[in-house]
């Protein structure tokens, strides 16, 4: 945490530029940076790449797991997650090549879940031109061609997609970072919703949350829980039913960064991950701030996912939140739980009344203005457009003057306060 910081420089376009922009505020205001712990963590070398595929934890490396397999399914995670996936790809195909599989046998499938489908320079930008020359690439579709393979145990009726059941070895790649539902993403997230039937995946998003709702639950107070998390556990199990063979999870820097890599056995390594994410995503949060400015880089087109640190910063019932949600290709489609007109969405869909608590005014900060994706942070008419950054500061400034306690956080998408 960075206290009496007046220019502060911050991550974006984490799929375009990749670059960093400034943020000036007025000299008399008293501007605090709350830094995740591991921001600086640095990214990980190519020896420790080899060695994390060298010595994965509790099963074999895949070059031994793929001897004899003849069809081969990798998973990897969209554009809504910030996992490098290029550069951990040719450590993924070194191994296949080493266990005798050929190209042909090959194919790659993007575990969007419910999210809108991925073009071919999204799959370009995620995988790498020389992958989508060399193998077929496919979009998940949660609506057609999943195989069903029963109930889980807690009732979620999972089918899985079918090319990727089809296959003898089954690889995914993805990363953990915080998540409001599952405490922390990666590990059987893959499976559940990432190649899930929608059938499957609002069960699990929506019957299982509102049960644990009914049971006197905070589902605010999920992010960074991983200890008795229904649908986690319920990832877990699916995974498990699928037969996913092999994840390979990063975890990542202030800068997207690749800092670490755990491949294993799906749910054995993505604990061990766990234990290092939760010091690296931790940040200590200084409260009763009077502006909070909230940074989305690794998931800008999912800005909705900051809003829960909010509640944390400012004042109660009288604080100004600027999101900054730049987003060239808007906020994600998500056909479970998104809007699909002005009173209308998915099976999930529930429509923002009024700005998140402790909000009295929100401010979005993007040159690319998307009025419908508005629609995952409050009510239309209650979000304030701000192109630029003097736009946003002369709003601030005419309300709190000379004076006023900010509180910045470079990727409110990644990062969480420890309870």
């Amino acid at each position: 945490m960075d206290a009496n910081v007046n220019t502060v420089r911050l991550p974006q376009l984490a799929w375009y530029e990749n670059n960093e922009f400034e943020l000036e505020f007025p000299s008399s205001w008293e501007v605090t940076v709350c830094y995740m712990n591991g921001h600086n963590r640095p990214p990980l070398s190519e020896e420790g790449f080899r060695e994390a595929f060298a010595n994965p934890i509790a099963t074999k490396p895949i070059r031994e797991l793929g001897q004899g397999k003849s069809e081969v399914g990798i998973l990897f995670d969209d554009m809504a997650r910030g996992t490098r996936i290029a550069e951990i790809v040719p450590y993924v195909l070194e191994e296949l090549e080493a266990a005798g599989i050929k190209d042909s046998s090959i194919r790659f499938i993007s575990a969007l879940g419910a999210h809108g489908a991925l073009t071919r320079i999204d799959f370009v930008k995620k995988l790498g031109e020389a992958v989508l020359s060399r193998f077929p690439v496919y979009n998940h579709n949660p609506y057609e061609n999943c195989t069903f393979l029963g109930n889980t145990s807690r009732g979620t009726p999972l089918a899985i997609n079918s090319e990727f059941m089809g296959c003898d070895l089954k690889i995914g790649i993805g990363s953990i970072v915080p998540h409001p539902l599952t405490g922390f993403s990666g590990g059987g997230k893959i499976i559940l919703p990432g190649v899930a039937h929608v059938d499957s995946i609002t069960h699990n998003h929506g019957t299982l949350t509102a049960n644990a709702m009914v049971r006197g639950e905070d589902i605010g107070t999920w992010i960074g829980k991983f200890e008795a998390n229904e649908l986690r556990l319920d990832a877990e199990e699916a995974t498990r039913m699928a037969g996913l063979d092999i994840k390979i999870d990063a975890v990542i820097n202030g800068r997207g960064e690749t800092t670490a890599l755990f491949v294993g056995d799906p749910i054995s390594a993505h604990a061990e991950g766990i234990k290092l994410a939760r010091e690296v995503y931790a940040t200590q949060p200084v409260e009763g701030q009077d502006i909070a400015v909230m940074n989305t880089y690794t998931k800008a087109s999912e800005a909705f996912l900051a809003l829960p640190l909010s509640s944390r910063l400012l004042k109660g019932g009288r604080g100004d939140l600027v999101l900054i949600a730049n987003a060239p290709e808007g906020q994600v489609t998500h056909y479970v739980a998104g809007c699909f007109g002005k009173k209308m969405g998915g099976r999930l869909w529930l429509p923002r009344t009024s700005p998140p608590p402790n909000v009295t005014r929100l401010i979005v900060f993007t040159p690319c203005i998307d009025i419908a994706g508005g629609g995952w942070l409050a009510s239309p008419e209650s979000i304030v457009w701000a192109k630029t950054w003097p736009e946003v500061l002369e709003l601030l400034s005419e309300t709190h003057g000379d004076s006023a306690r900010v509180a910045v956080v470079p990727d409110a998408t990644m990062q969480y306060f420890a309870q």
